[in-house]
């Protein structure tokens, strides 16, 4: 009696850990008997690519921004300023500089404001 209350509580064991596994998604497949088998799917990482590129976008829309609210000759100097400094400050500089994407925005921009 013993024997096959531990053979059951494996099988318990077994079947709640396949469930946990499937909970995560499943894919179902055809065996060659005509069995539909559910397996759990796989998994991948995922690179959260819309929000990698919200964040860019963001990034070129605050930038030229900028460039129009403080103009070029001043948003300049204030970027020579930034490259005099530490290594991360430097680091700022090299990305705020202007580009041709902000420049383009900007014009963009004058033409509705």
């Amino acid at each position: 009696m013993g024997e096959s209350h531990l053979q059951f509580d494996d099988r318990v064991r077994g079947l709640q850990r396949k469930h946990q596994k499937l909970a995560g998604g499943v894919v179902h497949s055809v065996n060659h008997d005509g069995l539909i088998i559910a397996r759990p799917r796989r998994g991948r990482i995922q690179f959260p690519i819309k929000g990698l590129f919200l964040m860019v976008s963001a990034f070129f829309i605050f930038k030229s921004f900028l460039l129009g609210y403080l103009g070029s000759i001043t948003y300049l100097e204030r970027v020579e300023k930034l490259s005099l400094g530490t290594i991360v400050e430097q680091a700022g500089a090299a990305l705020m500089k202007p580009d041709p994407i902000s420049i383009w925005l900007l014009d963009t921009y004058r033409l509705f404001f």
